[in-house]
């Protein structure tokens, strides 16, 4: 590996609790009342390292990230910190710096065990774009498209995993398609690591693929955090990738079966 290709696995010392502290204090207010935000189930959250696998919903404004860490500094503070696994784009331009001072760190495997290692909390989307566009008819369907890689990060670090579900996202707009198939036939994964281009309905623009950008509409999002998951207590010292992936997969479904059977109504919760 050149030094061209390695992880920058210092992205984690970037952080800045100072500048988080300022910017959740400008977003919780906005997000407690624009998406009426909720985050259940901290209480049991565990000490230490913790590997946070979550659905990704929004499109291209997902709210899972900041809605979790407002929440969880809230309740915990900013003395431990919350990493975000990143696409490479987010760490380009002018705002890179703002992102690594703020939590967002490279989505490499050397950056989730150091910041697992110093007792950090890793929000991981194994789904990435592929969930965050999944079809509205299909927004309470756990799917991380055959990604695997959080279990094996997870037993490498020696830290549980916890699940976390999230509601309402995928009600912010009309998500129509993924478009799988025309982004293989444009190649854009050559130039824009990505599956998919997505086709939406939403204000203002009304049908757009990706661009132009509809605003998200002021849906109620819940997140639900559940038990975490202790994989060699669970499943013993040698533990089966495919057995914890599967296990993790079933709770988070159950969990996002009973939000939606408790959600009254799209948008208004």
């Amino acid at each position: 590996m050149t030094d061209s290709d390695r992880p920058e696995i210092e992205d984690i010392d970037k952080f800045d609790p100072g500048l988080t502290q300022r910017l959740m204090g400008v977003l919780r207010p906005f997000l407690k009342t624009y998406f009426r935000s909720e985050v259940r189930g901290l209480d049991a959250f565990p000490h230490g390292g913790a590997l946070v696998v979550g659905n990704h919903s929004g499109g291209m404004f997902p709210m899972d990230v900041p809605i979790f860490t407002a929440h969880f500094y809230e309740r915990f503070g900013y003395d431990r910190p919350v990493y975000t696994l990143s696409h490479d784009i987010l760490f380009t331009g002018p705002t890179a710096q703002f992102f690594r001072r703020t939590g967002y760190i490279r989505a490499h495997r050397e950056n989730a065990a150091k910041a697992l290692r110093s007792g950090g909390v890793v929000i991981v989307f194994p789904g990435g774009d592929y969930d965050a566009y999944r079809p509205t008819l299909s927004e309470n369907v756990i799917d991380f498209n055959g990604r695997k890689g959080y279990v094996s990060t997870a037993i490498e670090a020696g830290v549980p995993i916890v699940p976390a579900v999230s509601i309402g996202g995928q009600e912010t707009q009309l998500y129509l398609t993924r478009g799988t198939f025309l982004a293989r036939r444009l190649g854009l994964k050559r130039f824009l690591r990505s599956d998919i281009l997505p086709l939406s309905f939403g204000f203002p623009f009304g049908f757009s693929a990706a661009v132009p950008p509809n605003l998200p509409l002021p849906t109620k999002i819940v997140t639900q955090v559940l038990e975490p998951i202790d994989i060699t207590a669970q499943f013993g010292d040698d533990p089966d990738v495919d057995e914890v992936d599967a296990h993790v997969r079933s709770v988070m479904q159950q969990a996002l079966s009973d939000l939606a059977a408790q959600r009254r109504f799209p948008i208004l919760g």
